[in-house]
């Protein structure tokens, strides 16, 4: 039974209690390795290491930085197949997905910031003959980056990358559900000679290795992924420290759909293609999908039978099957989340016009967490159902009449995190991005990222930004200097 160890100072140690606890393979129901169970110890000697670390890696030039991190991609790209394999066990996910996703996005990650970081630069303002003023970024020393289950080295790398790319030095908390890549990626790190004290990953529970970053004083700065609940609680501990906070949290994203989108899907148009995969996608457990789907109405019960015929051929099965489109979910504690809301969604009037229920998928697999992919209709939009986030494969389909009510409707939530948006009028197209309270929107398409451009909610789905130079400027600190010329 392999344990996972913490990376500190360069080294794999076991954590300071000497206690682990079990990590279960989703997709099996079965313990398959053990986690360290840290604890502010840990935490303490992650951040003394860094802070060893600091100086010497925030004076080091960009150019050498980048290089370390371009060879960390590189490791990456040559372990992809290892990676997503590991992946896919930790998390249930198919393993496809993993490799055509998850593991190229952790390595474009690297390579991304890792170039970003000769490109950024800093202001200068001229006081006529007077004076110059000019404005310094430093690192701001020790970053403390905790990253969700969902993605985990996808969104793992998301945080460390930029961090360290700006010359701090990072104590790392992977979710205690899915460790296994990042500790993959320690290895990575010290076979691309990484400086020992850079990075630093402490694996445990949130409320003990989680909580103890967000309370230590060492560490200024803090980006986390994760719910909202989640989110509060490290704001409530940090916020009074004056430390500089990251917070992306839940999202219960709207899908609108104008009918004459309908028009180009009967001519070949990829709309429903790819509203099941921002529906479906990672079992559903990716903060940016479209969990609630408003159709117009004169075309709603075109696109409700073709879509449920869609989702019920999706294959649901072992997630290392090359066949497979989704997984299993990632615990036995999510799974009965999820089974608990599309209960709940009975009870509130809807009608299950597919899944609703756990999904059998038989063999090694017989004891996993599966659930087949759900869609619910005749729910109103402000119930519970249609309000809370439920992170699977479960969404609802509403019918709307005018373009002011499915607005009402999308921005009735607690979150703003992203709005997908299907029309081929132009105008409308603009008018109404500009009006949703969406910190991300896509019109006519669904996950295309740019890593340049900022990524982040609005309202509880988050705080700040990350992404291209926001992550940069994030994990800096600006200064201003002034020159008199005379």
């Amino acid at each position: 039974m392999q344990r996972v160890q913490n990376y500190i100072n360069g080294e794999l140690v076991g954590p300071v209690s000497g206690q682990y606890f079990d990590n279960v393979n989703p997709a099996i129901g079965e313990v398959y390795s053990h986690v360290p169970d840290s604890d502010e110890r840990d935490v303490a000697a992650a951040v003394e290491a860094a802070r060893k670390a600091f100086p010497a890696w925030s004076v080091t030039p960009s150019e050498e930085r980048s290089r370390y991190m371009i060879r960390i991609a590189e490791l990456i790209d040559r372990d992809r197949d290892k990676l997503a394999l590991a992946e896919s066990i930790d998390n249930g996910k198919p393993v496809a997905l993993a490799r055509s996703v998850d593991i190229p996005r952790a390595s474009r990650n690297f390579r991304f910031f890792a170039t970003a970081i000769m490109h950024f630069s800093s202001e200068s303002h001229p006081m006529e003959d007077t004076a110059i003023n000019y404005t310094l970024r430093n690192p701001i020393g020790i970053a403390g980056c905790i990253s969700p289950w969902n993605l985990p080295l996808y969104l793992f790398t998301w945080k460390i990358a930029p961090a360290m790319a700006a010359g701090n030095c990072v104590v790392g908390k992977p979710s205690e559900l899915t460790p296994m890549t990042a500790y993959m990626l320690c290895e990575l790190c010290t076979e691309a000679g990484l400086p020992p004290g850079v990075l630093n990953i402490v694996h445990g529970y949130g409320d003990k290795a989680g909580a103890a970053i967000a309370a230590n004083p060492g560490i200024p700065v803090i980006t986390f992924t994760g719910g909202t609940r989640t989110g509060g609680e490290i704001a409530k501990t940090a916020a009074p420290m004056f430390k500089k906070l990251s917070l992306e949290m839940g999202g219960k994203n709207p899908t609108i759909i104008f009918a004459d989108s309908i028009a180009k899907e009967r001519n070949n148009g990829d709309m429903m293609e790819t509203t099941l995969r921002s529906s479906f996608s990672n079992q559903g457990e990716i903060c940016l999908c479209g969990s609630r789907i408003f159709v117009e109405s004169p075309v709603y019960e075109e696109f409700k039978e073709e879509f449920v015929t869609r989702t019920r051929a999706l294959r649901v099965g072992d997630p290392l099957s090359e066949e497979s489109q989704l997984g299993a979910v990632v615990s036995k504690s999510h799974l009965e989340k999820i089974l608990s809301y599309i209960s709940l969604a009975k009870q509130e009037g809807g009608k299950i016009l597919c899944g609703g229920s756990q999904a059998d998928v038989g063999g090694r697999c017989k004891n996993g967490w599966f659930v087949r992919p759900t869609v619910i209709e005749g729910l109103p939009h402000d119930c519970r159902t249609n309000q809370e986030e439920i992170f699977g494969p479960v969404v609802t389909i509403m019918p709307f009449d005018t373009e002011d009510e499915v607005l009402s409707c999308a921005d009735s939530t607690q979150y703003g995190l992203a709005a997908i948006i299907w029309t081929e009028d132009l105008t409308r197209a603009h008018r109404v991005a500009n009006k949703i309270q969406s910190g991300i929107v896509w019109i006519n398409c669904w996950m295309l990222r740019d890593l340049r451009t900022p990524f982040g909610g609005m309202k509880n789905s988050g705080l700040g930004k990350e992404g291209g130079l926001e992550a940069l400027r994030f994990f800096t600190e600006p200064k201003n200097v002034c020159v008199k010329l005379s």
